[in-house]
């Protein structure tokens, strides 16, 4: 067992495996000695990523039609299409909802054919879940919800996860805020604040709840070793801050100025509704995991910012 309970040797299927929290979790749980299987449309770019230390499938029934058919202890769904990478038309929102939607049902169903079930199943969700907030008030796990696109997006995706429990299966949904590392949302801010063109979006008064993709990896690891761990958790630091101080913080971490604030506009042509991604948000707090005994690496943004830029 490992420092977080996490149990060795266990064979794991994922999906969302060249995403950017999987490249930084899939060696984790290789140098654990872990045995992983991906299911990805991509099999070829996986194994530019990983090599022959991931077995790449295309479908499903490749891992039920073989006569070493392999039992997996664990699943971990992270498969999703990038929710702001892109303009929200009607389109667009029903991609982001297939994505996450398809897959996870296609999951329950190869759990449904498994003889030998898996002990548990961690899926992917996001802190959208909670709709946007304008209150200082920190959001549990079972804070208020305000309905909107993307708290029917999660609501739907963790109701699919949850049909595993009709299977003995336990279940964690995982309710990640904004993720910084080394990609991922901080490369795209990157470039104009090291032009010395950053500064807060919009009023900047809007709460972001982060975390460090360490902290992030670390959570799933921890959640996947402990028994006991069911239900939603709030992947995010302990100290969510003001858009505000975020963009000040990064700044300060890359020794540029941040005094250029984006208009709200901005985003709002980009992204149409989507903008209330970047021009709204809620303060999460991870009370769930806390409870539980995890200890973040990570709970102050510049303490976050610095480690990333070191």
């Amino acid at each position: 067992m490992s420092g977080d309970g996490e149990q060795a040797g266990m064979n794991i299927l994922m999906t969302g495996a060249s995403g950017f929290i999987a490249q930084t979790l899939i060696p984790n749980l290789l140098a654990e000695g872990h045995k992983l299987w991906a299911w990805t449309r991509s099999p070829q770019h996986c194994d530019y990523l990983y090599g022959a230390n991931l077995n790449c499938v295309a479908q499903l029934n490749e891992l039920l039609n073989r006569d070493d058919a392999v039992h997996f202890d664990a699943i971990i769904n992270l498969a999703g299409e990038g929710i702001a990478d892109k303009r929200w038309s009607e389109a667009r929102k029903a991609t982001l909802l297939s994505s996450r939607l398809d897959t996870t049902a296609a999951l329950i169903r190869f759990i449904e054919q498994l003889d030998q079930k898996p002990t548990v199943l961690l899926s992917g969700s996001a802190i959208g879940f909670y709709g946007s907030h304008d209150s200082d008030e920190p959001l549990a796990e079972d804070g208020p919800i305000n309905i909107g696109f993307t708290h029917e997006l999660c609501r739907r995706w963790e109701e699919e996860a949850d049909k595993a429990r009709e299977y003995g299966v336990r279940v964690c949904l995982l309710r990640t805020g904004i993720v910084l590392g080394k990609g991922g949302a901080l490369a795209k801010m990157r470039l104009p604040f090291m032009m010395g063109m950053g500064g807060r979006v919009g009023s900047g008064k809007q709460w972001m709840s982060w975390v460090h993709i360490a902290d992030e990896v670390r959570a799933i690891q921890f959640l996947l070793g402990n028994d006991h761990c069911s239900g939603a958790f709030n992947l995010t630091a302990p100290n969510a801050v003001q858009n505000l101080e975020f963009t000040r913080s990064f700044a300060q971490s890359l020794g540029r100025p941040s005094f250029m604030p984006l208009p709200d506009v901005v985003p709002k042509l980009m992204l149409g509704e989507g903008a209330e991604l970047l021009l709204e948000g809620q303060r999460v707090y991870p009370k769930r995991l806390l409870q539980e005994g995890f200890q973040f690496s990570f709970e102050k943004i510049e303490d976050a910012f610095l480690d990333l830029e070191s």
